[in-house]
């Protein structure tokens, strides 16, 4: 297990900015933390939400279900591991968020990425493509028997991207599950969202590893548009969507979260800094810990840092 390593510096603590970290080799002299010694963290689930730092803490009305997809991750490497996380709400028959790393083996590579996922091409790695969006095969509650999006005015809208996920055909695909997306506006997914997800590709370049929470409001009525669809395929569509990233590099751990409107308008051309917020705030929006696996002291600062000081840190 990974430890991290906090430095006797109370003037970071305090500003809740910046905390330092390190692997089980570090030399640092300041105090271990157990990395999973806090008061909230994930104590059921699978053992990867209870360990992995991009997890929120999970959904306990007893609808919610989360659903591991492993895979290859680097056709080159053979590298294999997880490739993203759903929390998947029965009762709502949607899912209300989508996690995952980010790092050097398997970040956006336009040398080496395979291509987009296109439905009816017969690979390897998947023989007997179903469709553009199929059925999520480790969703073992519930398939949907049509696709809600159809003739609908929505998107298909990727909640974890597929450029995300371009160096392997498999872990391609698995972005494609019906369990991965969100109904939105054309005009906001290939706008404003898109946008986001290019921004946050950006920092994963210059992260050790990038963790990363994203998903649509589903929880409250004033925060859902409308709902698509009839019957067992009705779904929301979620008024707003966000992103929580916590960012770690070898001088310590940062957070951020955007948040925006699914709006029928193109917003592209925005300031991206309209849109930020602090992780704090953003839990407040959804009800949703984020980055609940970090030490108390750790999520504590880097989840309060002021809209001012996450501009100078994160280079907006």
């Amino acid at each position: 297990m990974k430890k991290f390593f906090v430095p006797l510096v109370l003037g970071l603590l305090s500003m809740g900015i910046f905390i330092s970290c390190g692997d089980d080799d570090d030399s640092s002299n300041g105090p271990v933390i157990p990395a999973n010694v806090n008061n909230n963290r994930n104590t059921s689930g699978p053992a990867e939400a209870q360990t992995r730092l991009e997890f929120p803490k999970l959904n306990s009305n007893g609808n919610s279900s989360v659903i591991v997809h492993n895979s290859e991750l680097n056709y080159k490497t053979g590298e294999t591991g997880v490739n993203y996380c759903t929390e998947w709400d029965n009762g709502i028959r949607a899912q209300r968020w989508s996690c995952y790393q980010l790092y050097a083996s398997i970040n956006y590579n336009q040398n080496e990425n395979v291509k987009r996922y296109d439905t009816g091409v017969s690979t390897p790695e998947i023989p007997s493509p179903t469709g553009q969006y199929p059925n999520d095969p480790d969703c073992t509650i519930f398939q949907f028997s049509k696709d809600p999006y159809k003739n609908n005015g929505f998107d298909h809208g990727h909640i974890c991207p597929s450029a995300d996920r371009q160096r392997s055909t498999k872990c391609n695909y698995q972005t494609f599950y019906l369990t991965n997306m969100q109904p939105q506006y054309n005009k906001f997914n290939a706008g404003l969202w898109e946008k986001m997800e290019q921004i946050v590709r950006t920092w994963a370049d210059w992260s050790d590893t990038l963790y990363v929470c994203k998903g649509g409001t589903i929880d409250k009525s004033e925060d859902i548009l409308k709902y698509i669809g009839k019957d067992d395929y009705k779904i929301p569509v979620p008024k707003y969507f966000f992103m929580a990233v916590l960012s770690k590099t070898a001088t310590g751990y940062k957070a951020i979260a955007l948040f925006a409107e699914n709006l029928d308008e193109d917003k592209s051309k925005d300031n991206i800094k309209n849109y930020i917020m602090s992780v704090r705030e953003l839990e407040n929006r959804t009800g949703i810990d984020f980055f609940c696996n970090l030490p108390d002291q750790i999520e504590e600062a880097v989840e309060n840092v002021n809209i001012q000081e996450q501009t100078n840190r994160w280079g907006l």
